[in-house]
């Protein structure tokens, strides 16, 4: 019986690797895996695992690794310095669907008074969306750094500061008074205040001395999670609300970085064995269950549409700009199965409740994975829905301007899409051919790039260059000049090849100038038409190649200098 916990994790991991190697073959997410591991080994299915004590262990320390990491990648400092846009969205987002969540569940039957609490944790599972499947989806697609994979983003990391504020009270739900939640907080201000006056003044000497052993940077960075989660739990505070302080403490220093990959290896194990713990605790569905798992899932996609869409719109940030976002954040987050398992230890909530978010969980992780991955698929299809039931797309305005605008016709250069590199080119004419500017047009759907080109007084055309009316409205086929920048994985729905075919039949006597990523493309875009080919890697590698001589030869300094010239007074649109 001693070596119980140890067969335990044992069959939990065998059992996780075996339906996690037929995810990635359905390509689905992990979690679902894991979750789906715990429910075979656990209790209910095959009953491998027995003992609740087990599992109850197996999960703490899940919980404990993953909240710690959770704190670790939350970025104050982005947090901090939201743009207006993102706090605003993300304000109506968590509000707005706590309040429809409260009201669609208390509508549906579930308890909401002293000691059951069931509407609050399924509104809660409502408000929160999954940064994992988010986060993985947007980087395979790479569309982190979009102008709505930046908003999906801030929205996440806001929602993950006002998680912290529930965990702050989750153990005082059951006695609400003022007192209790004044105290907690008060007790919540001295675990931040010791946190981060450690992680100030100790922590980074610790760390330094410690930097070439790494093995002792593991043990430092969980020592410290273990630490914090013990000083929380003296205050009376949940050790798992201890665990994400302790790494929210750590997430603004230079090792944060070097810590993470320490603890990635470990906190992949034991995350692991959370999710499996949380699986053990999934009942055998009934009607009722899926019932309210779909009607879960159905509040979660409204929701969204009711809270996201409008605000972003409203702003001004066009159709793909407000929809994107829409679509990023409509599923239940693995926060929300974290609140879960601290429900379930507090009382507030029961089995058939914890059973529909978590089916609610798995359904949505499905669903929203496909969704993200045909976005531009989805948004193609719901633009001419919106606009009949008359939601305008900036580039309406935009295009309609164009068309009755007698100068419009006398721009000859167009650069299609503004990324990096034509922003760069950008800086490029205004400091060197300033007299080009006023022939220059952009097509572009960055709500944000088209606002600040519009003030520096460049001609800003919005629409999506893919599309072969965005170019024809444009004025493309006018054109003496039309630049393409973008690479290939940016292009969604098209490609550089396709481009230049479709620019050479609108408008075959211009010069078009496109973009190439591999050597191989060059010759098909000439014969497509374009008349010359930007690689870019080429000219990089020029770069490089005079960098490491100059490495070479001692004269890096001279090196640096000229950079250090190139970048100054620099003011480019994206920096």
């Amino acid at each position: 019986m001693e070596h119980s916990l140890i067969n335990d994790i044992a069959v939990c991991i065998v059992v996780a690797f075996g339906l996690a190697v037929v995810s990635q073959w359905l390509r689905q997410p992990l979690i679902v895996a894991y979750l789906g591991a715990g429910f075979v080994a656990g209790p209910v299915a095959l009953g491998w695992v027995q003992d609740q004590h087990s599992i109850e262990t197996i999960g703490e320390l899940g919980l404990l690794f993953l909240l710690f990491m959770i704190g670790l990648e939350i970025d104050l400092k982005k947090v901090l310095s939201s743009g207006r846009v993102i706090l605003v969205t993300a304000l109506v987002q968590i509000v707005g669907c706590l309040l429809l969540g409260l009201a669609a569940f208390k509508f549906a039957g579930f308890p909401l008074s002293e000691g059951r609490l069931d509407a609050l944790y399924l509104a809660l599972a409502v408000t929160f969306s999954s940064t994992v499947i988010i986060v993985k989806i947007l980087y395979d697609k790479r569309e982190l750094d979009t102008f709505p994979g930046r908003v999906t983003l801030g929205v996440l990391v806001l929602q993950d500061v006002a998680a912290i504020l529930f965990l702050a009270l989750q153990n005082d739900l059951n006695n609400p008074s003022a007192g209790r939640i004044t105290m907690s907080l008060v007790k919540v201000l001295v675990l931040v205040a010791v946190a981060f006056a450690v992680s100030r003044y100790v922590l980074p000497a610790l760390f330094r001395s410690v930097a070439r052993l790494p093995e002792l940077v593991l043990v430092g960075a969980l020592a410290w999670c273990f630490l914090v989660a013990g000083l929380a739990s003296a205050l009376e505070l949940s050790r798992e609300m201890g665990a994400l302080i302790a790494g929210v403490a750590l997430s603004t220093f230079p090792y944060t970085l070097d810590v993470a990959a320490r603890v990635n290896t470990l906190r992949d194990f034991f995350v692991t064995l959370f999710f499996v713990a949380l699986g053990m605790q999934i009942p055998i569905p009934n009607a009722e269950m899926l019932r309210h798992a779909v009607l879960l899932a159905a509040v979660v996609a409204l929701s969204r549409v009711l809270t996201v869409f409008p605000p972003l719109h409203f702003m001004r940030m066009g159709i793909r700009g407000s929809l994107l976002p829409t679509i990023n954040l409509s599923q239940v987050s693995e926060f929300a199965l974290v609140m879960v398992a601290l429900g379930v230890t507090y009382g507030h909530i029961g089995p058939q409740t914890t059973g529909v978010i978590l089916y609610a969980f798995v359904f949505m992780a499905v669903v929203s994975s496909y969704a993200i991955g045909k976005s531009d698929f989805l948004l193609k299809r719901s633009k001419p829905l919106l606009r009949k039931v008359g939601v305008a797309d900036l580039d309406e305005t935009a295009l309609q301007a164009a068309d009755g605008d007698p100068s419009h016709a006398a721009a000859s250069i167009y650069l299609l899409g503004f990324s990096w590199s034509a922003s760069s080119l950008l800086e490029e004419i205004t400091r060197h051919s300033p007299h080009l500017l006023p022939k220059l047009a952009v097509v572009d759907f960055n709500p944000v790039v088209a606002h600040e080109l519009r003030r520096r007084g460049v001609r800003i055309i919005y629409g999506d260059i893919t599309q072969r009316d965005t170019l024809i409205h444009a004025g493309i086929p006018h054109a003496d000049v039309i630049v393409c920048t973008l690479p290939n994985t940016v292009l969604k729905g098209s490609n550089n090849l396709r481009m230049a075919r479709e620019l050479h039949a609108i408008n075959p006597n211009a010069r078009i100038i496109m973009h190439a990523e591999k050597l191989n493309d060059v010759q098909p875009l000439y014969e497509a038409g374009a008349d010359y080919v930007s690689v870019t890697r080429l000219i990089e590698a020029e770069r490089l190649h005079d960098v490491v001589c100059a490495a070479c030869e001692q004269r890096m300094a001279e090196a640096r200098r000229v950079l250090d010239e190139t970048l100054r007074d620099r003011h480019e649109v994206i920096p």
